[in-house]
């Protein structure tokens, strides 16, 4: 059997995708891979590319060059749309509708047949939460509880791949922790839920894998244990000369405080290597210790500026 190309085996592809307004740049040679079923978060700081990104991929923007796939097939692809959710960041729904009208309404924008329409607004408002709120006006709901309508519009046509565009902004806790349950039971139901967001906390909490991007490109992706991987390795060693530091910075900017030296930017993998190289340079190891670093941490120091 061939084995599959990875547009065809991914929820999304991209080689080289760009799109310039003029003499801007607003996504530049941007290339990453999201694996289907699972829950991938798109970060940058503002105007990284990231809304234009979505644009992009979701067919609502035409690419300057580069190429993109999404399910298997190119970016906006017609029928394709039909397997796609999509809730964008700004979004407003008449405050005079019920939660109900909202669906109905957007079943019919959809395309979705008649006869299933009933099913698909019963579903949605089961796994938002508001099926006890289905009749009440949209003027009446909380904005969590809004933000979770907008999530049932977008999960209207069971979707393969849902966009989620700074979904939690401007929610208090409660807000943000009704919609990551709902994420989360959508990564359950083998859904590819493609998170936009700058609330790093909400994102290091449910995406497997990330990508961090800075004027318009990647730069790093990778599971979160990956991403956060990227944090300091504390090591109690003594008898460490000259030629054991050497041997230290090469695997990460390396500093020396007493007995502990700390390494920043190693991986889990290199570890080994890294005790290793120390013991064979010298080195007598009492002790091995790996800091704790935050999403944001990692974050600020991927996009600080010099």
């Amino acid at each position: 059997m061939v084995e599959a190309l990875p547009q065809e085996a991914a929820a999304i592809h991209t080689v080289g995708l760009t799109k310039a307004y003029g003499g801007v740049r607003a996504v530049s040679d941007l290339s990453m891979t999201v694996p289907r079923g699972e829950i991938f978060g798109f970060l940058g700081p503002n105007g990284a590319g990231k809304t234009t990104s979505v644009k992009l991929l979701t067919g609502l923007a035409k690419a300057t060059s580069g190429t993109a796939w999404v399910l298997g097939k190119p970016a906006g692809d017609v029928a394709n749309r039909a397997r796609i959710g999509y809730l964008p960041e700004l979004f407003r729904y008449q405050a005079w509708m019920s939660a109900l009208e909202v669906l109905q309404l957007h079943c019919e924008l959809a395309g979705i047949p008649k006869a299933g329409r009933k099913a698909e607004t019963e579903n949605a408002l089961v796994t938002v939460g508001l099926a006890d709120r289905a009749n009440d006006r949209v003027a009446t709901f909380s904005k969590g509880m809004q933000q979770r309508l907008g999530l049932g519009v977008a999960l209207l046509g069971t979707p393969d791949l849902v966009f989620l565009d700074e979904p939690t902004s401007a929610l208090d806790p409660v807000g943000r922790k009704e919609v990551r349950d709902v994420i989360l039971e959508l990564r359950g139901r083998g859904v590819t839920v493609f998170l936009n967001s700058h609330l790093l906390s909400e994102v290091q909490q449910v995406c497997d894998r990330v990508a961090v991007v800075d004027r318009g490109k990647v730069v790093a992706s990778g599971t979160m244990a990956d991403l956060l991987g990227l944090g300091e390795i504390r090591i109690r060693v003594t008898e460490l000369d000259g030629d054991a530091m050497r041997a230290a910075a090469g695997f990460g900017s390396a500093n020396k405080d007493g007995e502990w030296l700390t390494v920043a930017g190693v991986t889990p993998e290199r570890v080994p290597d890294l005790v290793a190289e120390l013991v064979r340079s010298g080195g007598r190891i009492h002790a091995v210790e790996r800091g704790r670093k935050t999403l944001e941490e990692i974050f600020i120091k991927l996009v600080e500026r010099p």
